[in-house]
């Protein structure tokens, strides 16, 4: 009997004692309820505590930083630009009592970040042009291509880049507008026992609606770029091309000037040499005067030319035969049995042929 007694009295410690004591974790913070409302301070430092059995309720809320991912919405920038903006935040449990009141959950809590943030962050985007939702610094400077500039080191833009190649400045940058709303959006939460640690833009895009509008413009500006360089490359190849005519120019007339001079030089010397022989003796002297003749009449004389001598002629007789021997030559002044130069030579007449 007494052994039975001892047994259920153990049994009802044990119970009391397993619906009295609690642990408390690390990440973790303590409400304690009774019959629905929270009694006594939140319990915040680990380990073991104690809370009335069976009547007393621990609710666990988590002391860690939190995420908050909201859904995404889209929103009209002040230039009329249709966006669909992503955002995220985290955010902590400040006040547990406060919060357990109000929210009694994350769920909850989950969901009122969702109005509050999103309506912020649409107020934001609507007071602002896109480009400062999606630019970050104030004077950032385009990063130029070291394939698209004049001395090839980077140094010196090329027209293209000039024209193109310039970003338009910003007052305020996606950072300030992210500050923009967790600042608007911090009063409005702190009520809720919450503190909002951050709020970043995930993401911001073209409205599918205008997307393809918007690529299309994209293409037309890559184009645009495109035939600059290609402008430009091609008044470089006519520049290379001019300054190679100047110069094969320059040499041709340089070549010309020295065949000139060698040629002036050659007829100089050829000149010279017809001299000496000329005045040598009267027979040579004839002779020059006969082939200077003869050159004359082979640059005159064509195919279709028709030419008059009469009998008498020296030219006319010579060209008659084509046998030297058959050439008879008028009497000279030196007499009838003289032999001049004629006799030697060959019919030209042949070698003009």
């Amino acid at each position: 009997m007494k052994a039975s007694l001892l047994l259920i009295v153990v049994l009802s410690l044990t119970i009391v004692l397993g619906s009295g004591l609690y642990t408390v974790s690390e990440t973790e913070q303590v409400v304690i309820t009774q019959f629905g409302m929270p009694v006594g301070e939140p319990v915040k430092k680990a380990g073991l505590h104690w809370k009335t059995p069976f009547i007393q309720t621990v609710n666990r809320l988590d002391k860690r930083v939190l995420e908050w991912d909201g859904p995404s919405a889209n929103m009209t920038t002040k230039d009329k630009v249709i966006v669909v903006v992503d955002v995220f935040g985290r955010w902590e449990i400040s006040d547990p009592l406060v919060f357990f009141r109000q929210l009694t959950d994350e769920r909850r809590a989950l969901s009122r970040l969702d109005d509050i943030l999103a309506s912020e962050t649409r107020i934001v985007i609507a007071k602002h042009d896109f480009i400062e939702a999606v630019r970050t610094t104030k004077d950032r400077k385009a990063v130029r291509d070291v394939s698209n500039t004049s001395s090839g080191s980077g140094t010196v833009p090329s027209t293209a880049d000039l024209r193109i190649g310039v970003l338009p400045p910003i007052s305020h940058g996606r950072v300030e507008l992210e500050a923009e709303v967790l600042k608007n959006a911090i009063p409005k939460i702190e009520g809720y026992g919450i503190k909002l640690l951050d709020v970043r833009f995930k993401r911001i895009d073209y409205d599918p609606s205008v997307s393809q509008s918007i690529h299309q413009r994209m293409i037309s500006e890559r184009e645009q770029i495109a035939k600059l360089h290609r402008a430009e490359g091609e008044g470089e190849a006519a520049k290379i091309n001019g300054e190679r005519e100047r110069d094969l120019a320059t040499i041709e007339s340089e070549a010309y000037r020295k065949v000139q001079e060698l040629e002036g030089a050659a007829d100089a010397k050829a000149t010279e040499i017809y001299a000496k022989a000329y005045n040598q003796t009267p027979e040579a002297a004839q002779l020059f005067e006969f082939l200077k003749t003869m050159e004359t009449y082979k640059t005159l004389i064509t195919a279709d030319t028709t030419m008059v001598f009469t009998t008498e002629s020296e030219l006319f007789r010579f060209l008659k035969s084509s046998d030297p021997k058959a050439v008879k030559p008028a009497a000279s002044a030196a007499g009838a049995n003289e032999i001049t130069p004629l006799h030697k030579l060959p019919t030209l007449l042949e070698v003009g042929r």
